[in-house]
């Protein structure tokens, strides 16, 4: 009897063996048809280039930003993507108008300056603010200078970003507070403008915007962004001639909030249609530029995420979709709408992957998920580790997807090599033409890939 129990234990644990080993194999094959089907037949980059040279920049609002709302619902239907629809979204509606002016006078010689207004700031109500500059480093600076110092001139935050930190995005949200409160901070001690380095780790002449956010109450002050090559200019000039004046002329106008919308596409679940997968990137951009590591990328992976799907035939046990949300630059008007319309509905989401950090070369993901959840993730990377991704790192995930956080869903964000986005992220050179092919592909793939293993598997609840 014992020899028979312990023959059918054999037995037993080398069916498990076998039946790992087909599903692994079966993974493979997968992973290989994925990323197959994107390297040698891949529209992303493609797409990537009609959408920045015959559209351009996007932001919300805009009339560009319409145009590309109905570019991304064609071409989703193109991806023969089993439903293709709109979700209308509130969006605010301002432009920077086409003047802008900075410059001061230094030994005689009247400098010119790289500048461009932060993303909501008011006007100078087509007059030319000419004002003394205090620089300070911080809030603390500021306000240890007091009104008396403040009262009547131009503030210049020129902190620059922290080179230390090896993670830009952790550099960025390092400055990120004084692009954002800044000009409310200086208005606050009587300030009439307000000017900040640019939050990049480039040294070079492009200046780069992104929103500021005025405080409730507090007197709205015109407030414009320097390249770090005019911030640093500036600085040196004003050691030698604290009272140089700065002359600042912005036509910024904003206008009623208008309706645009989310454009979602689904391919409908086999076995659980009533739980979804999101994936997704924003399709507004700055007013610079053409957007397109930030985030043309991140919408065009999503489509041949779709594309990519239909194409190898694969027919998801889980509903999946690709959301190209409006308006994540000035409020995630359209992260919050998808939310709130998905919660409203009783929609149930198992996973959303973002893709928001430029289209260079992925290497893993960012990850918002319970320690059950994770160690499930960690499981996929032997099948993941072949193909250059190499780790699930706990902590954020995107934007966008960040407002459908629960208690039940794993929130995911590509994560790329990411020491050049902040060259590029809101300026003027954020062009179709410095993003590779190669490596906006390879991401697309991993999203696709990511998607497999969670519509296969079915990510336990938190």
């Amino acid at each position: 009897m014992k020899k028979i129990v312990t023959t059918l234990f054999i037995l037993g644990c080398t069916a498990i063996s076998q039946a790992q080993e087909n599903n692994s194999a079966a993974d493979s094959a997968m992973m290989a048809s994925i990323y197959n089907e994107v390297m040698l037949h891949g529209e992303c980059y493609e797409n990537l280039r009609y959408l920045c040279k015959s559209i351009g920049h996007r932001l919300a609002g805009s009339e560009s930003a319409q145009k590309a709302i109905d570019w991304g619902k064609v071409t989703l239907e193109k991806s023969a993507a089993d439903n293709v629809f709109l979700m209308p979204v509130e969006v605010p509606h301002w432009t920077r108008g086409g003047y802008e002016y900075g410059g001061y006078t230094f030994s005689g010689v009247q400098k010119e300056v790289a500048l461009t207004a932060l993303g909501g700031s008011v006007g100078t109500e087509g007059k030319r603010i000419t004002a003394e500059v205090v620089e300070v480093k911080s809030f603390e600076e500021l306000k240890a200078l007091g009104e008396e110092k403040v009262r009547g001139k131009i503030v210049f935050f020129n902190k620059p970003l922290d080179a230390t930190l090896i993670n830009t995005g952790a550099a960025y949200g390092g400055g990120y507070p004084i692009r954002g409160q800044g000009p409310s901070e200086a208005a606050k001690l009587g300030a009439v403008a307000c000017l900040i380095r640019s939050l990049t780790l480039a040294d070079d002449n492009y200046p780069h915007t992104g929103a500021t956010n005025y405080e409730e109450g507090v007197k709205r002050i015109p407030a414009a962004a320097l390249s770090a090559v005019a911030s640093r200019q500036l600085s040196q000039d004003l050691k030698i001639d604290s009272q140089l004046k700065f002359n600042l002329q912005l036509s910024c106008e904003a206008f009623e909030r208008t309706m645009q919308a989310n454009v979602i596409a689904e391919i409908r679940g086999t076995e659980f249609p009533d739980e979804y997968i999101t994936v997704g990137g924003h399709l507004d951009s700055w007013d610079i530029g053409e957007g397109a590591h930030d985030d043309g990328t991140g919408i065009v992976q999503s489509i041949e995420m779709i594309r990519a799907l239909k194409a190898i035939g694969y027919k998801p046990k889980r509903t999946i979709r690709a959301v190209l949300f409006i308006n994540e630059e000035f409020g995630n008007d359209g992260g919050e709408t998808y939310a709130r319309i998905c919660k409203e509905k009783g929609l149930v989401h198992v996973a959303a992957l973002e893709s928001d950090g430029g289209g260079f070369t992925p290497v893993g993901f960012n990850c918002d998920i319970s320690d059950k959840q994770y160690e499930l993730a960690q499981s996929w990377l032997p099948l993941l580790e072949p193909y250059n991704l190499f780790r699930f790192r706990r902590g954020g995930s995107g934007v966008d997807i960040r407002p459908l956080k629960d208690d039940r869903i794993a929130l995911f964000g590509l994560h790329v090599d990411g020491q050049r986005y902040f060259d590029y992220h809101h300026t003027n050179n954020d062009r179709f033409e410095n993003v590779n092919k190669r490596e906006l592909e390879l991401g697309a793939a991993a999203m696709t890939a990511l998607v497999y293993f969670l519509d296969q598997t079915g990510i336990p609840a938190k």
